[in-house]
């Protein structure tokens, strides 16, 4: 499965390696390009999951606010009800296209 943004690949990996959360696939963090992350400051904490790290995805002066996000330390108690620990896995929405 691959994320696009504006043409540009930047996440790819097998769809066996990925984690599916309430309607999101989750990415490993080695197959996401990191250039085409920037942390945003948006605060966020799923009263399940944990707190929320959310990330503009862009390049240069091109950057789309909160596109990504992950949990780099889901509580433990989440771990166990997705059954896989999925710290630092990132997910894309809006306008990043998730795409197998």
């Amino acid at each position: 499965m691959k994320v696009t943004w504006k043409g540009q690949v930047i996440a790819e990996a097998d769809k066996d390696d990925l984690i599916y959360i309430e309607q999101n696939w989750y990415f490993p963090p080695s197959s996401v390009r990191k250039e085409f992350l920037r942390e945003s400051p948006t605060p966020y904490t799923c009263p399940w999951k944990g707190e929320c790290q959310y990330f503009d995805v862009g390049q240069g002066d091109d950057w789309s606010k909160d596109t990504a996000w992950c949990y780099p330390e889901p509580k433990p108690s989440a771990i166990d009800i997705v059954h896989k620990d999925f710290s630092g896995y990132i997910a894309f929405w809006r306008d990043a296209a998730v795409t197998e």
